[in-house]
């Protein structure tokens, strides 16, 4: 049984995006995944989905990469938060990256539409955690 209706990988690295989306699926936390090469893409499907009122189109977990060609995950971040307001959804975004740089932890975690930063490689465990805390925050 699914987990998560959808979730949203946006990353150009396309090994990372596959491999996300390999364990997603083995972990049968959600049916569908849809993949992003840079944040401008993502942007501009999500803005389309608020025009069409496709709301429920709206992923649950964003997996957002720091350094990205033509938008990276900041911007992306910057145009989301005025986004938002439209979206009427829950929505837990968290930043990957493969850099371990303290500032862009720090960051992050003052970013409150940030749930978490986390280190590539993302593993089982660590989607696992994601829908768990997405599970809790529906119950409470």
């Amino acid at each position: 049984m699914n987990s998560i209706n959808l979730f949203y990988v946006i990353d150009d690295d396309k090994v990372h995006q596959f491999t996300i989306k390999k364990i997603i699926e083995y972990a049968q936390m959600t049916s569908k995944v849809m993949c992003f090469d840079n944040g401008e893409h993502a942007i501009v499907f999500l803005t389309q989905l608020v025009k069409e009122n496709q709301i429920d189109k709206y992923p649950e977990i964003i997996l957002l990469d720091i350094n990205m060609p033509v938008m990276d995950g900041w911007e992306f971040l910057e145009k989301y938060v005025l986004l938002k307001p439209k979206i009427g959804k829950k929505v837990l975004i968290y930043m990957v990256s493969s850099s371990n740089n303290q500032e862009d932890m720090d960051r992050a975690k003052a970013i409150s539409d940030v749930s978490d930063y986390i280190v590539k490689p993302i593993t089982k465990e660590h989607i696992g955690k994601m829908v768990t805390y997405f599970q809790n925050m529906q119950i409470n």
